[in-house]
């Protein structure tokens, strides 16, 4: 196929509110040794976008500086050394960045294909959360059947999907949201309890099932010796944000005389080997619950790619449930 030179993308165009970000004309970039390029369909919207507009996420050096973590759409072209993919082929994507774009580049290993019978719409949502939940949940944190998991932000894009993951592989659920209506949401998705932390004390929640055995949270601050309390005997907290703060005091003689785990990752920087064993792993265990009908995509709004700001306004706001992205074919 012939490609275009250029492209309409969203750039940051310096560090702060929604209004920086500014729709441009860039360059279409070439896929390298190992890479795919995408042209974008639908690009998701995520809280580490907000962070890098803000001047508090910075990419890694080698990546894009255009925001946006995961997309789907078509190959448009392979770079050298591709096999599995073709042009044409619909794909959904990790991306180092430049997802707010009509066409990004990224390693054909963080591809994965669209589960069959979904649109690239929902598609669109499935990388960054799937590989965060996937990797902190069950790679780092080893949940198993049979065990007790508390999420916090179970109305969140990654909070949804954690709760369905769980509890499609036989852990019992528990999750934090702050109102009924996302509550009946989490309770729907299969959490055993949602808690509206605005009117009931998590812990308390928890510690009368016994404790959690794994807890996965984003929220931090106050929630870090709280989140201790809550675990059982041999627990394991793992942190992927801190939207309260990463700074608590903690008294770490209950790590040791309770044998508690506390671990914590970001994705972004992550090696790419790291990313394509996630990936293979994704398409293994939870690619065929997609398909099955086990786990879905649960979807708030969508804005076209020229409106980009009130994507990240809507984000920002914590009004909303599920996943948030970007029209942008």
């Amino acid at each position: 196929m012939t490609l275009p030179k250029t492209m309409r993308a969203v750039e940051i165009s310096k560090p702060g509110g929604p209004e920086v970000l500014q729709l441009i004309e860039a360059p279409v970039p070439v896929p390298g040794p190992g890479q795919i390029l995408i042209e974008v369909a639908w690009a998701g919207v995520n809280r580490p976008d907000a962070l890098q507009r803000a001047g508090a996420y910075a990419p890694p050096p080698s990546a894009s500086p255009l925001p946006g973590l995961e997309a789907s759409g078509r190959v448009a072209a392979l770079g050298p050394d591709v096999a599995g993919w073709k042009v044409g082929d619909a794909v959904c994507a990790l991306l180092p960045g430049g997802g707010y774009a009509e066409y990004v580049v990224t390693p054909a290993a963080h591809a994965l294909p669209v589960p069959a019978g979904m649109e690239l719409r929902e598609a669109a949502c499935l990388p960054e959360t799937c590989y965060t939940v996937w990797s902190n949940v069950f790679q780092r944190g080893g949940l198993k059947a049979g065990e007790v998991f508390l999420v916090h932000g179970g109305s969140s894009g990654i909070g949804t999907t954690a709760i369905q993951i769980a509890s499609a592989l036989g852990a019992r659920v528990f999750t934090t949201a702050g109102s009924a209506e996302k509550c009946t949401v989490c309770e729907e998705l299969g959490a055993e309890r949602a808690v509206n932390y605005r009117e009931a004390d998590f812990v308390e929640a928890v510690r009368a099932a016994g404790g959690a055995d794994l807890i996965l949270d984003m929220v931090g601050g106050d929630y870090i010796p709280r989140n201790v309390k809550a675990l059982a005997d041999d627990g394991r907290l793992v942190q992927i944000a801190f939207l309260s703060g990463p700074k608590v005091e903690l008294n770490f003689a209950q790590l040791m005389t309770r044998r508690l785990t506390i671990t914590g990752s970001t994705l972004r920087p992550q090696s790419d080997l790291a990313k394509a064993r996630i990936a293979e792993d994704l398409r293994a265990h939870v690619w065929p619950l997609i398909e099955a009908g086990r786990v879905r995509v649960v979807m708030d709004s969508e804005y076209p790619l020229a409106e980009a700001a009130e994507a990240h306004r809507r984000i920002e706001s914590s009004g909303h449930i599920g996943k948030i992205v970007l029209k942008v074919k």
